[in-house]
C-alpha cells in the first residue's frame, strides 16, 4: 500500500476531522447527534478516500468523488452556520478555510492526473 501521511491534502483532511471532533462537542444535544455526526462520519469519509487515491493508480475518478464530497461537505457546514450550531463565527470560518484549501489541494491533484 502506497503511503500517504507526507501529503499536505491528507494532513489538512486530518486536521479538519479533527477540528469537527472537538468543535461538534459544544453543538446543542439536538445538532450534536443530527448535524454533528454527519460532519463527523463525512470528513472520515473524506480521509479515506485520499487514502485510496493515494494508493491507486486510476485517480481521476477518486479524486472526482473527491470534489462531490468536499461541495457536500460545504453545503453541510453551510447548513450548521444558518441554524447556528457553531458556538461562534470563528469555528465556522476556520471549518470553511480549511474546507477551500482541501478543495484547492484536490483541484490541484486533479490537474496533475490530466496531465
Amino acid at each position: 500500500m502506497a503511503r500517504y501521511e507526507h501529503l499536505p491534502i491528507y494532513k489538512k483532511a486530518l486536521d479538519l476531522t479533527i477540528y469537527f471532533e472537538e468543535i461538534v462537542r459544544h453543538f446543542s444535544c439536538y445538532q450534536k447527534y443530527t448535524l454533528g455526526s454527519e460532519l463527523r462520519e463525512k470528513s472520515r469519509e473524506i480521509v479515506g478516500l485520499i487514502i485510496k487515491a493515494n494508493s491507486t493508480r486510476e485517480r481521476l475518478p477518486l479524486l472526482l468523488e473527491l470534489r462531490d464530497r468536499l461541495e457536500g461537505l460545504k453545503v453541510l457546514v453551510r447548513i450548521c452556520k444558518e441554524v447556528k450550531a457553531f458556538h461562534n463565527f470563528n469555528s465556522y470560518e476556520h471549518a470553511f478555510t480549511l474546507l477551500i484549501e482541501l478543495s484547492r489541494q484536490n483541484e490541484g491533484w486533479m490537474r496533475g492526473q490530466k496531465k
